[in-house]
């Protein structure tokens, strides 16, 4: 086929393709489902998995969503902070997307990015199913747009791109949300295996009825289980929740936090050694009534102290001092306890009967 002939064939199938799609309605919702709209909860950091369709950079993954700062991407793939942006990212491997989730009318969307420029050629299909790997469907970029016809986009046009997420706990625990692409041949259970999540919560959150039914291709809300925290309800960074594997940014990049289940689940915050965003220099990070500064510990006997991150506010970075307990259970006084209960169930067996009959007498 002479490449004439191929153009004319590709111009056909765009057309095609694009009058199918304005035929079928805009999606009726936008993102995963989302219930914390009306509290503090209402926006959150989230993440995507993109699998590239092409070789590429960290760097071009990063303008291509929009991500400020290549550390971020770092951060949410666990890379070390030295990686550069043109460090390779071969076809179809998953780079991992950090992005500010915002909940409204009860469903999650990411906020503002990323933005996509119109090509030459390009239609909705093509820009949800091969530019972002089917993080999103065509309708959801035509609602959020408000294009009243999916088949007339502009070369240069720039379109908002809405990444599906939530804010919402789950199962009563702080999470940050991951948008999965189902890869062909997946299952449910082989989904929950590699994120350490229940086949249960997966299929709840997800609405599937029968694990039979899921498509390659499908987008699915899997909670990440994250780090508890020392940080505070009044703090401007309260929102953050960081998922196990991960590590980001805060207060203005002064401080480090890391999310590591094998540090029982607790968040470890330390100075960053960046340069600030906002203030001249980062301040100080000493625990109050102590001589421990971010991150440092003390033990004795039988505890260890550190001092913890709580936030920061417009001048401050808040700290806090947190105990542990290190020593374990004595085998003596568990095997005096055990016997304490076992004399006063004996006494109450002993005594009860007793009593029953002093009152029929």
């Amino acid at each position: 086929m002479g490449s004439s002939a191929a153009v004319l064939l590709r111009s056909f199938l765009l057309l095609l393709c694009s009058l199918l799609c304005s035929l079928l309605p805009p999606s009726t919702s936008l993102g995963f489902p989302c219930s914390n709209s009306n509290s503090s909860a209402a926006t959150c950091q989230s993440l995507a998995g993109y699998v590239s369709p092409n070789a590429t950079t960290l760097a071009a993954v990063q303008t291509l969503f929009g991500v400020k700062h290549l550390r971020s991407i770092l951060g949410a793939n666990n890379l070390p902070l030295s990686t550069p942006g043109n460090h390779s990212v071969s076809a179809q491997d998953t780079i991992v997307i950090p992005f500010n989730c915002s909940c409204s009318n009860s469903t999650g969307f990411s906020y503002r990015l990323p933005v996509y420029t119109v090509q030459s050629g390009d239609i909705l299909d093509h820009i949800a199913r091969e530019v972002f790997s089917n993080l999103v469907v065509f309708q959801d970029i035509q609602q959020v747009n408000r294009l009243p016809n999916a088949s007339f986009i502009e070369v240069g046009q720039n379109l908002s791109v809405p990444l599906p997420c939530s804010c919402d706990d789950v199962d009563g625990e702080e999470v940050v949300h991951y948008a999965h692409v189902v890869a062909a041949g997946s299952s449910v259970a082989a989904i929950a295996a590699e994120f350490n999540v229940s086949e249960s919560t997966l299929m709840t959150i997800n609405r599937i009825a029968n694990a039979s039914s899921l498509q390659a291709g499908q987008v699915l809300d899997v909670p990440r289980k994250a780090c508890a925290s020392a940080i505070r309800n009044d703090s401007l960074d309260s929102y953050l929740h960081v998922a196990n594997g991960t590590y980001v940014f805060t207060a203005n990049n002064c401080v480090k936090c890391t999310c590591d289940a094998a540090n029982n689940w607790t968040l470890h915050c330390e100075p960053s050694q960046l340069k600030p965003s906002k203030w001249s220099v980062c301040p100080t990070m000493q625990c109050e009534g102590s001589n421990l500064y971010l991150s440092n510990s003390t033990s004795t006997s039988c505890n260890s102290t550190t001092c913890a991150y709580a936030g920061y506010t417009n001048q401050t970075i808040l700290t806090k001092l947190v105990t542990d307990a290190t020593c374990p259970v004595s085998k003596s006084f568990a095997m005096m306890d055990s016997f304490r209960a076992f004399s006063w169930n004996f006494f109450v067996i002993l005594i009860l009967p007793a009593l029953s009959f002093h009152h029929i007498w």
